[in-house]
């Protein structure tokens, strides 16, 4: 199985998760606050609803080989805040359903060779990437749901692995648009599960453990990946989590603010 097939296996499980838990949930909880700073459940969804209308027009045009329609993201913005929380709940299952088997359905050839322009970048990029900064956005964010009504809930373990080797190789930007570098006074290489995470005039992970690590994370992968979202408050992080070395866990949190 290639990274791009397990990319898709998780988005399909992340569709199934949250598309069974909205059946469940009422005016009352999708007001409730989220993980997201500042976000209602509702409002998770209706990012992640908006996300899948507005992905699916370059993906199915990357598989017709066609030019992709120009991007009306604002619009389509606008469109899904003016609708109500039940509404955007409900929309989300629908749109985010569309985009996973509209990738379900790209066959082997497809996945390996189609380049998807999402407008925002550049250039066109693998669809590995495309996909890959999906999944990054999905699972993050189904955590900031589930955490709306189990304080205590992880971030799926298999996304996690396929992030952690994503962060490695074909969504390295990512670390590098959202750490904070500068935020540190000293270089730190951090020995993370097998990787190095450096922190210099920029930040890159590694899937190598550093030879000379200045510091060290010790927990589960998947507060690693939380923490590199701006996703591990101390209220939601897990006991066995520590950082040792030039470097203190408050101030990874700081390199890594999220978004």
């Amino acid at each position: 199985m290639t990274l791009l097939d397990r990319v898709i296996g998780s988005l399909r499980h992340h569709h199934d998760l949250l598309a069974e838990l909205v059946g469940t949930l009422d005016e009352q909880a999708l007001a409730a606050p989220s993980g997201s700073t500042e976000w209602q459940v509702h409002d998770v969804l209706s990012h992640l609803g908006s996300g899948a209308e507005i992905m699916l027009g370059p993906v199915a045009a990357a598989a017709a080989h066609t030019e992709p329609e120009p991007a009306a993201n604002e619009a389509v913005w606008e469109r899904w805040n003016a609708t109500d929380p039940a509404g955007q709940a409900t929309a989300f299952v629908e749109h985010d359903a569309r985009l996973v088997e509209a990738l379900e359905g790209l066959d082997g050839e497809q996945r390996e060779t189609l380049p998807v322009d999402l407008g925002s970048l550049p250039a066109p990029v693998p669809l590995v990437v495309a996909a890959g900064m999906r999944l990054n956005e999905v699972a993050l964010h189904t955590w900031d749901v589930l955490v709306a009504f189990e304080p205590g809930a992880p971030l799926d373990a298999d996304a996690a692995e396929v992030l952690l080797e994503l962060y490695t190789g074909p969504l390295s930007m990512l670390l590098h648009w959202g750490g904070k570098a500068d935020r540190l006074e000293e270089r730190t290489v951090v020995a993370l599960e097998g990787h190095g995470l450096a922190i210099d005039e920029d930040v890159s992970l590694v899937a190598e453990p550093p030879v000379a690590p200045t510091a060290t994370f010790t927990g589960p992968v998947e507060a690693a990946v939380r923490l590199f979202g701006g996703r591990l408050p101390a209220a939601y992080t897990p006991e066995e989590v520590a950082v040792h070395g030039n470097v203190t866990l408050e101030q990874l949190r700081d390199v890594f603010p999220g978004y």
